[in-house]
């Protein structure tokens, strides 16, 4: 199976799906936000092993908090996604700190920023 095929691509947003599902209703790791989401999963070929985005909005404190329980969690997790999905193997998961989200808010701040002054200096 090659890595950007239909089946793993399926398998990556399914995954995702799950992932995102238990993260937010099934953990009660008090470390780890509500603001905690999953941007991008991917799962090897030989679904062995799986990478998991992680956005999390709030101070750099919260997100290695919020890694920290996720890594504590995996077992957990590992579990629930084979209950909830069939594959053939449950994959290993490792979750990776994202923050595109958090820059993309910022962009987007300073954007309006700049249009807010660029029309305060033609009005006046």
């Amino acid at each position: 199976m090659r890595k950007n095929s239909i089946k793993n691509t399926r398998i990556n947003a399914e995954v995702q799906r799950e992932l995102a599902d238990i993260i937010r209703s099934e953990i009660k790791d008090p470390r780890i936000p509500l603001m905690t989401s999953v941007v991008a999963v991917e799962v090897a070929p030989d679904l062995k092993t799986c990478k998991a985005y992680i956005s999390v909005l709030g101070s750099d404190e919260e997100k290695q908090n919020a890694i920290k329980g996720l890594k504590n969690a995996e077992g957990f997790v590992k579990r629930q996604l084979a209950k909830n999905l069939n594959l053939r193997n449950t994959p290993q998961i490792t979750f990776v700190l994202e923050q595109s989200i958090e820059y993309g808010v910022n962009m987007s701040k300073k954007i309006d920023e700049i249009a807010k002054k660029d029309a305060e200096g033609k009005e006046a």
